[in-house]
This record gives C-alpha cells, sequence and structure tokens, in this order.
C-alpha cells in the first residue's frame, strides 16, 4: 500500500506525484496509457496563457507562481535526467489585440512586461512578417519549452522513486466507510492511504459514479508542424487565436483549433489546410517550409479555464487536481504544489477556495 495513489500520468500528475515524493510520501503513479503522451504531449509549450489579460484571477494565480519557477525546474530536471526541455524566452508577439488597453492595464497589475509596438518596432521585432497590423502587442519575457521533452524528463526524474504503472486504465475508485482507499483497473486493485485523480478530459468519468461530477470535457485540439529553417521565424506569435511557435531546430508548430467533438481523437484536412493558411498569411517565405506532420490532443476543458484542485467533498483522503483546460503546462507546478500542501496539512500558498469542487464558478 502506497501513502499516495495518483491517477493519470500527464504533466499535471506527474509533478504532482515528484512533489508528493520530494515531501517524503510513498507514491503509486498509475496511468491508463503512456505517461505524458495525451495533451501534455500535444500541446505548444507556451509558457503563458494566450491572451492573459482575459482570463480569471484563479488562473493568473497559478500561472504566474509557476512562471517563476520554470527556469530553476528545468535547469534542474536537465541535472537530473541528461534531458534538455529547451526553455527559451522567445517572447510572445500578440497582433490585432481588440482589447489593447486591457491588457496594458493587467500588465502594470501584476509586473508583467507589456509593450505596445509601432510599425517600425514590429517590422524590427519579428522579421519576415507578412502585411503589418495597426496593433501589436509584445511581451518579451514570456518563454516557452519543449513540452513532449519536459514530460520524459519528469518521468525520468521520478522514475525509481515513484511506482509508476502505466498501461493500465483506472475504472473505479475504491471506497470504504466514507473514505478513499485506492482504485481497480481492469487488471488490478491498488490500495492507497489517499488518492489524488489527475487524469485530465477522462476525470468527470471517475468521478461520475460518486454524485459530484466536476465539469470537466474533452476540447479537441488539432495542430501541424513545419521543418522550416533555424530563425525563419524567431519569435512567438498570436494572431486572431492562431499561433505559431518556432523551436531552436528551426520547426515551427501552428496551432491550434477549439473542437467539442467528444473523446474523438482524429486529425481532419479541414483543420490542417486551415492552420497552415493562418502561418501562411503571417509568414509567406513559410510557404516552402514543408508539413512535417499533424497532430491532435484533447483538453481537459472546464468554466473560465479555472482547474479543480483540493479534496473531494464528503469523502475522505479523495483529492482532485484536473481541469486545467488550455493552461496545464502553465499553471502545473503550483498546481501540484497546492494539492501536496492541502493532502499534507501545509499552510497553501495559494487561496485554495476558488478552485474547490464546490466552488461558485
Amino acid at each position: 500500500m502506497s501513502d499516495v495513489l495518483v491517477i493519470g500520468g500527464g504533466v499535471i500528475g506527474l509533478l504532482t506525484a515528484r512533489e508528493l515524493v520530494r515531501s517524503g510520501a510513498d507514491v503509486t503513479l498509475v496511468e491508463m496509457g503512456t505517461t505524458g503522451r495525451e495533451a501534455s504531449w500535444a500541446g505548444g509549450g507556451i509558457m503563458s496563457p494566450l491572451y492573459p489579460w482575459r482570463y480569471a484571477d484563479p488562473v493568473t494565480a497559478l500561472s504566474l507562481r509557476s512562471q517563476g519557477h520554470y527556469p530553476q525546474l528545468c535547469a534542474t530536471l536537465r541535472e537530473e535526467t541528461g534531458i534538455d526541455s529547451e526553455f527559451v524566452r522567445s517572447g510572445l508577439l500578440i497582433l490585432e489585440p481588440q482589447d489593447q488597453d486591457q491588457a496594458l492595464a493587467w500588465g502594470r497589475e501584476h509586473q508583467v512586461r507589456i509593450e505596445s509596438l509601432a510599425p517600425d518596432a514590429l517590422r524590427e521585432t519579428a522579421p519576415g512578417l507578412g502585411p503589418t497590423p495597426s496593433v501589436a502587442l509584445w511581451l518579451p519575457e514570456v518563454a516557452q519549452i519543449r513540452n513532449p521533452r519536459f514530460v520524459k524528463a519528469l518521468r525520468r526524474s521520478i522514475a525509481g522513486r515513484v511506482h509508476i504503472r502505466e498501461q493500465e486504465e483506472v475504472i473505479e475508485l475504491l471506497l470504504d466507510s466514507g473514505r478513499a482507499v485506492g482504485a481497480r483497473t481492469r487488471k488490478a486493485s491498488i490500495t492507497a492511504d489517499r488518492v489524488v485523480v489527475c487524469s485530465g478530459a477522462w476525470t468527470a468519468q471517475l468521478f461520475e459514479r460518486l454524485g459530484n461530477r466536476p465539469d470537466i470535457e474533452p476540447v479537441r485540439g488539432q495542430m501541424i508542424l513545419l521543418n522550416a529553417e533555424p530563425g525563419q521565424v524567431n519569435r512567438m506569435v498570436l494572431c486572431r487565436d492562431r499561433y505559431l511557435i518556432p523551436r531552436r531546430d528551426g520547426r515551427i508548430l501552428i496551432g491550434s483549433t477549439l473542437e467539442h467533438q467528444g473523446f474523438v481523437k482524429a486529425t481532419t484536412a479541414e483543420a490542417k489546410e486551415d492552420l497552415h493558411r493562418a502561418a501562411l498569411e503571417l509568414f509567406p517565405s513559410l510557404e516552402h517550409a514543408p508539413i512535417e506532420n499533424q497532430w491532435v490532443g484533447l483538453r481537459p476543458g472546464s468554466p473560465q479555464g479555472i482547474p479543480y484542485i483540493g479534496a473531494y467533498p464528503g469523502i475522505q483522503g479523495l483529492y482532485c487536481n484536473a481541469g486545467h483546460y488550455r493552461n496545464g503546462l502553465v499553471t502545473g507546478p503550483a498546481s501540484a504544489r497546492l494539492v501536496a500542501d492541502l493532502l499534507l496539512g501545509r499552510e497553501p500558498g495559494v487561496d485554495p477556495s476558488p478552485y474547490a469542487l464546490d466552488a461558485d464558478r
């Protein structure tokens, strides 16, 4: 029997398991597939919510706290595992925002650098950009990570310290006298003193039998990858909900769709064409960069994007850390710390009330 069973091996589950084992807990992590291969793998790795000023304060609180941890976290993981997550402050350029004044005010309030760029400065910041928009905002401190490498590093960092069980789907939470005592998979029963559900888009299914179902649903997101030359695009660029993320090796991620199609994980030709067209409109020179790949992920959508973090009402020893929607990576470290604080009885560094399962949303 473990002290804690973590259900779900995405970035939230991996960070939660790492936080708990670093605090001295004996931890088992169970994952229905391969750790880190769902939404955590499929995302873009931008270390900021898109249009961050449009998010509710609870999302801002988690993202700002997490952003401060990432440089050291990535450096530590590289020392522990030899895997470079490619943390790079490439900056985020936002074109044609409709709420520039609100953005600038938000930046001043939260001490986040946001600059309004004149056309000349914009062309200097993003060489090769197509028709110059009349309004552009520049967030120079926004970083990115190569998320597939980051989740690989997380898994390697906890291997040997956490009992990892992959290819084992949890089908039922085990309760005894109003207390969580583990979970049953298609292979076996796993017992633990406490249980943390971090199963992303699949979280609501696990809680459904218990009567208090969190409002989490899958939201499909499709992306494409261009094989471009290094330096052809040198900034992350966001325009009308489409974004480009240049990697060090020249590859460029283009994302992303927002589709409510249930648990259907399938790419479409329409999305591929739409994303490619958006990229060429922004940077016409990418016409010669071939499309190397297309993929899909299922985000855990939630009201206002506010995750559910905390104890499950009425059942002792059961906790949730899920529903991060588009911001699992950028809010992950603070979310893991918060659920660990609550589970271990520590003073939380963030007000936990907005994330409670029974909070008004």
